[in-house]
């Protein structure tokens, strides 16, 4: 077959540290290829050589056929190559047209021919099956409709090789979905589509190859169809991979966390709209819902940095009321922050100070102002071994450590005085399937001990492989919370736009009733 892209012996180095060693890579033309590995395996620098926004140390790139040089994204568009960042890159306040054509108006020197910029953006929606709307404001959109609108940037562009970096991040099941469907339509249409993700089931629903980096090497490439999920994991870690965690007990009945029409107002806007929810002993209640739905807000006001305007927080069936969040740590609320370097580590202090900040002053390690090195020592150096924090060294700076272990640096230390409620907000985003595996274990050892868990995530599958009940929640309300063995994607996605769960479950049954019919 004919080959769309060739990069052969590829090496990027970044001073003293190498990101791609000799990697070759090829991509027929007129496939879906996924390129997956590890964090730091190598991926995005990979697409970012072929992209033109890195030159590489080493190694050659052929396009259809062609050796190239890039030595700006510039270029490599001029050859047909575009990419969407995990990140888009769009302007808020600008339609989509607008968004479409920057950098590309159509027309004169002094006039802007926005009417056949209009058309041509029409066609390729049409072409592509985009349903986009053109004179909408990129603010006033869904983010699935802003991913749709970069693809037909990229198309405008001239784009026939399309590079997606973590194109589901941020969908719901139904627009992963719909993704699925518009990128085989696009293949169908002679567009070559590279794929950079973690989700390995979207590895198996939408590739026709894959291939396998690992620390900056290339480990294998494989035909889609010929292997598996737990194969495909097993090569990018080189190790059997088991996710989900063991829960092993039913989950209890006894209240730890009990949120009774919980209000939050700023400046007028509703941010959640009489919440109540509880968790239970010995349960991981999972909450979901696209991003901006309150879930960061819920987290705020469990942990004491965001007073409500109304309603209750009982913890152990004791009133919370007003008490700040270092009271409310010490009375048994572990919370692992969504960002853990903005709100969870300082990245220049050493792992044995990331693992007492925040309870620097609690009695096991101050007495009378004095602090208890030894003890803080001790606590290190039992944590660095019992969460295998990697490298075993806690005298290093956190940011000299990966993604995973200064996110178990996190878990470590919000544990460590025995919390009765654990709210873990995203606590896998941006790490790799190896730590994944480990902090899922974590948690689910954590409710087998009869803790009360809150886990919020953007991912579906981890959701339903670890939760007890889920919740969703839309625009700072509760749209239902499901029992895990009635919680499909199907309904949760309907739910993550704004159904109630009564709605979603009818909206799914009739979808199922004409199928069948």
């Amino acid at each position: 077959m004919t080959e769309a892209v060739k990069m052969v012996g590829i090496t990027k180095k970044f001073g003293s540290v190498t990101a791609n060693n000799g990697v070759d890579f090829s991509v027929h033309a007129g496939e879906i290829h996924s390129l997956v590995g590890e964090n730091g395996a190598g991926k995005t620098t990979l697409m970012r050589v072929l992209y033109g926004l890195y030159a590489p140390t080493e190694g050659e790139i052929w396009i259809n056929g062609e050796k190239v040089e890039f030595s700006s994204s510039l270029q490599a568009i001029q050859k047909g190559i575009g990419m969407v960042h995990q990140h888009f890159m769009l302007i808020p306040r600008l339609t989509v047209a607008e968004n479409i054509i920057l950098g590309s108006e159509p027309g004169s020197r002094f006039k802007l021919d926005r009417r056949g910029a209009v058309r041509r953006i029409q066609e390729i929606c049409d072409q592509y099956h985009l349903a986009v709307d053109v004179e909408a404001r990129v603010c006033d959109i869904s983010l699935g409709m802003q991913q749709k609108v970069e693809i037909v940037k990229a198309i405008y562009r001239g784009a026939r090789i399309l590079i997606l970096d973590e194109p589901t991040a941020v969908l719901t099941p139904q627009e992963i979905d719909e993704l699925g469907i518009i990128l085989k339509t696009m293949k169908n249409q002679g567009m070559t589509i590279i794929i950079i993700t973690h989700k390995l089931q979207e590895v198996k629903n939408f590739s026709d190859r894959i291939t396998v980096l690992r620390e900056g090497r290339l480990v294998t490439m494989v035909n889609t169809a010929e292997t598996s999920v737990e194969e495909i994991a097993y090569l990018m870690v080189g190790r059997r991979v088991s996710l989900g965690g063991k829960k092993k007990s039913e989950p209890g009945t006894e209240p730890i966390l009990q949120m009774k029409n919980i209000c939050v107002q700023d400046q007028g806007r509703e941010l959640l709209k009489d919440i109540s929810l509880e968790v239970r002993r010995g349960e991981i209640l999972g909450i979901t819902g696209i991003d901006g739905s309150g879930q960061d807000i819920l987290v705020d006001v469990i942990n004491g940095s965001l007073r409500p305007k109304k309603g209750t927080i009982l913890l152990g069936g004791n009133d919370m009321g007003n008490a700040r969040p270092d009271k409310r740590r010490a009375d048994g609320i572990g919370i692992i922050p969504q960002d853990r370097h903005r709100h969870g580590l300082a990245l220049d202090f050493s792992v044995e100070e990331n693992l007492v900040l925040g309870y620097q002053r609690n009695k096991r390690y101050e007495s009378r102002g004095v602090i208890n090195f030894r003890k803080r020592r001790e606590w290190a150096r039992q944590a660095v071994s019992q969460f295998d924090i990697r490298p075993r060294n806690e005298n290093l700076p956190a940011r000299a450590l990966s993604g995973g272990n200064q996110q178990k640096i996190l878990i470590s230390r919000e544990l460590q005085l025995d919390p009765q409620l654990i709210v873990a907000n995203q606590p896998t985003r941006g790490v790799d399937i190896g730590a994944i595996e480990n902090i899922h274990n974590i948690l689910t050892e954590q409710r087998e001990r009869g803790k009360g868990l809150l886990m919020i995530s953007m991912e579906i599958d981890e959701l339903m492989a670890l939760s007890d009940r889920i919740a969703v929640m839309y625009d700072g309300s509760i749209m239902g919370v499901l029992d895990i063995r009635e919680a499909t994607r199907e309904v949760i996605g309907l739910m993550m736009v704004g159904h109630s769960k009564e709605e979603a479950f009818a909206a799914v049954k009739e979808k199922g009733d004409g199928c069948h019919g």
